[in-house]
């Protein structure tokens, strides 16, 4: 019995070693890709920016990132398949037949900040096993913020580990975004405000659900929630959020968030507390 024991803490400790390894070539792509990102908007033009839908951008930017991360991942984990929010990886979405891996990449999250030469706006990377998050990298492209993580093996940003906060729903610095869909989510936005404004510490709105994630884990808000997001958007967020102490669920509060389209994470102290008014 105790011989079984130690095989099976073998068999994790080198799948730990295996996906840490994967997670730092995933950081290593992301910020070349972030690379690309930082010396276009050098020269970028607002004339070459598409409408996707109402208020919904894309550039050029957007799909030479997401072109430059999938042939990367494909070498590096050919298996996989891809959900990419600009589709340049649609012949490869099935991967391997039968492989239960699958890459969630948004090669620039954050367009319109991205358009507007407004910080923050980031490439977001994930490996997905079914339902389960492997992995899961942020890079912020204004400020060189590389937040990462790996499924039990903690979140970090530029090698220093992350934590969330320890605050309380009176003192909580909160985010809440405005996602496309305003007519459905504008009397949610409306009620959200009139519930928290002046019974919470403040409340901000920074363009990026990846980002926003990641200021979670890392202690700057306390807690943040949005509705009518892709996958792409949130999956290597939440993972980071997650193996920082934090909470994340869906708007009803179950934790198999993975399919959906809404987020609410926190530093799990709030949590009850956020869930409760939406």
């Amino acid at each position: 019995m105790q011989r079984f024991f130690f095989n099976i803490l073998i068999i994790y400790m080198n799948q730990q070693l295996q996906l840490e390894e994967l997670t730092r070539a995933v950081c290593e792509i992301a910020r070349q890709a972030g690379a690309y990102i930082r010396e276009e908007r050098r020269k970028f033009s607002i004339e070459r920016v598409e409408r996707k839908h109402a208020h919904d951008y894309v550039s050029y930017v957007d799909k030479g990132s997401e072109q430059l991360i999938v042939n990367a991942l494909r070498k590096l984990l050919h298996e996989a398949g891809f959900i990419t929010e600009e589709g340049t990886a649609k012949e490869y979405q099935g991967g391997e037949a039968g492989s239960p891996l699958t890459w969630v990449v948004d090669p620039l999250d954050g367009t319109t900040n991205f358009i507007h030469q407004y910080a923050p706006y980031a490439v977001s990377i994930a490996l997905l096993q079914g339902e389960t998050i492997l992995l899961g990298v942020v890079y912020e492209v204004c400020h060189d913020e590389c937040y990462y993580a790996w499924q039990g093996g903690g979140a970090y940003l530029n090698g220093n580990v992350l934590h969330v906060s320890n605050h309380h729903i009176q003192d909580a610095l909160l985010c809440l975004q405005l996602p496309y869909n305003s007519d459905a989510y504008k009397p949610v936005i409306k009620h959200l405000i009139d519930e928290l404004y002046g019974q919470v510490g403040s409340i901000r709105m920074c363009g990026s659900a990846a980002m926003a994630l990641c200021h979670v884990a890392a202690g700057r808000y306390d807690g943040y929630a949005e509705k009518y997001i892709g996958q792409w958007d949130y999956m290597a967020g939440a993972l980071i959020v997650k193996e920082a102490g934090g909470t994340v669920t869906d708007y009803t509060g179950s934790e198999h968030f993975t399919q959906g389209d809404s987020v609410v994470a926190t530093n799990g102290i709030i949590q009850q507390d956020l869930l409760k008014r939406l």
